[in-house]
């Protein structure tokens, strides 16, 4: 880990270069341009109550802070693993010129979408003070698993980036398994009328469990468990860590399929 920091430390430069080139480069000749941060998820979020609110707004209360931390949450997920998945390929023209490590991209992808999760979370935060929800120091505790979450993302993204390498399906594989995690996330819909069994394995859904310590903190104002956030790291770290195995391990194997 502290040989990882020591070279972006010491490509600082090259590494702030990629994370511009990656923001801009995601609303280059749109008319809006970084708008569209803020302006997709507003839309989404209006469609999603539209379409869902009829059927689930009367049994959850405060329905549209509920949807919108859902949707704030696994919005970043994707965002952040479907760019980190293409980071390698896509910059495959640079690192096999250049011995740079080739994480690099990865992380300037990831940040580049913490950058766009930032500026949601901003407006999240606008929905929750207009529902009159109470602000208190236990808003404080959301850090949490906000890291979790960048770590878990970042891991994720190491890990697809290098099976995408090797096998060039996981871009459809992995679109196909994002649609079905957001429809096992409850992001519309609440699980409290589920067993107590079933309930518990939704926590086996990384994201879903993110989302629920959103909506503990915010809607219901109460600190998940010990074991709620030991579960939290696991997930993160888990994935962190065998996404840097999987780096480790086949770095020079790289160069030969991209």
């Amino acid at each position: 880990m502290n040989l990882m920091f020591q070279k972006l430390k010491k490509h600082q430069f090259l590494f702030e270069e990629l994370v511009k080139r990656d923001f801009t480069k995601k609303y280059k000749r749109t008319v809006l341009g970084m708008a569209w941060s803020i302006l997709s998820p507003l839309l989404n979020l209006l469609i999603m109550w539209m379409v869902f609110n009829t059927f689930f707004g009367n049994n959850v209360n405060h329905y549209v802070i509920y949807l919108f931390a859902g949707q704030l949450v696994f919005s970043y997920f994707g965002d952040a693993t479907s760019m980190g998945m293409n980071s390698l390929l896509g910059n495959s023209a640079i690192f096999t010129k250049i011995n740079i490590p080739k994480y690099l991209f990865l992380f300037s992808q990831n940040i580049s979408s913490l950058i766009n999760f930032g500026l949601t979370l901003v407006i999240f935060f606008i929905f929750v003070a207009a529902e009159g929800l109470p602000f208190t120091w236990k808003f404080l505790l959301l850090f949490y698993p906000i890291v979790c979450l960048v770590i878990f993302n970042t891991g994720l993204g190491l890990i697809l980036s290098a099976m995408q390498v090797f096998f060039r399906d996981m871009q459809y594989l992995w679109g196909i398994l994002t649609q079905l995690i957001m429809w096992m996330s409850a992001i519309f819909y609440t699980i409290d009328n589920y067993s107590y069994t079933v309930q518990c394995a939704f926590l086996l859904n990384p994201v879903y469990l993110y989302i629920r310590y959103f909506r503990k903190i915010v809607i219901d104002s109460d600190i998940p468990t010990p074991q709620f956030h030991l579960l939290a790291a696991a997930y993160a770290l888990i994935a962190f860590g065998v996404g840097c195995w999987m780096y480790k391990k086949y770095n020079h194997e790289f160069l030969y399929y991209v």
